[in-house]
């Protein structure tokens, strides 16, 4: 009954229900989740022309809260603050920015992605109650996108399906020795570095044995052999007594 009236009371101040779902990006992005985030895409030609002084804000909440969430607790207070989520605060508002950063149509190849949980540096500051900090848990999450003019809420999407983020396994989960697979692996890769080293051992012995015996060609010399000189004497010579031996 009470989720029934409060419909009710959201359509008698104008709230305009979009027939569209949050989604996931598209999986050939890669890291659609992580252990504290997940990739949506933009609300691209979704909110009408009408809405353009509204501000777009992206409410996180818990699946149980998701019947009877009530639009008109607005960003800021404790009960939509991330540094009490999930605990004080079951759910969160933040992204928030206006229709022209949601341009129609999207220009082709145009990446247009909201990673929601990015922003460390303010996760703890409760002056940021509107923090886009990363998600405390794996989950499951809900998200929508929701219009706000000053206080009022004016239009609004349906919730997403639950966001279930990834799990950190634990190190004592991990197998020490490994899969049979990669001990395989590891042995044939043992088996090759042995190969290699006797290979490179042989190439370095040859190179040594190479280098050893052209140093020795160039450093031994042959005895010279003797020099025989014929003496020669002109015929001339015999004439002069003096110069015969």
């Amino acid at each position: 009954m009470l989720p029934l009236l409060l419909l009710l009371l959201e359509m008698a101040h104008g709230l305009e229900v979009l027939g569209y779902t949050p989604t996931l990006a598209s999986p050939s992005l890669g890291g659609l989740t992580t252990t504290s985030t997940f990739v949506l895409e933009q609300p691209r030609c979704i909110f009408k022309e009408a809405q353009g002084n509204a501000v777009i804000w992206l409410v996180v909440a818990v699946p149980e809260v998701v019947a009877d969430f009530n639009n008109s607790v607005g960003p800021g207070t404790p009960q939509r603050a991330f540094q009490g989520f999930p605990a004080s605060a079951p759910a969160y508002m933040t992204l928030n920015t206006t229709l022209l950063n949601y341009p129609c149509p999207k220009r082709a190849k145009e990446i247009t992605v909201l990673r929601v949980g990015s922003e460390t540096s303010c996760a703890g500051d409760e002056r940021r109650p509107t923090c886009n900090g990363p998600l405390p848990g794996p989950g499951p999450y809900r998200v929508k996108f929701l219009a706000l003019e000053g206080s009022m809420p004016v239009a609004e999407t349906a919730w997403s399906d639950s966001i279930t983020l990834r799990t950190a396994q634990p190190l004592s989960s991990i197998p020490a020795t490994g899969s049979s697979h990669s001990a395989g692996m590891i042995a044939l890769t043992s088996i090759l570095s042995i190969l290699f080293a006797i290979l490179l051992a042989g190439l370095v012995a040859m190179l040594v044995f190479w280098g050893s015996d052209a140093c020795g060609g160039s450093s031994t010399f042959s005895k010279p052999e003797a020099v025989t000189v014929q003496r020669y004497n002109t015929h001339h010579v015999y004439d002069q007594p003096a110069a015969r031996l």
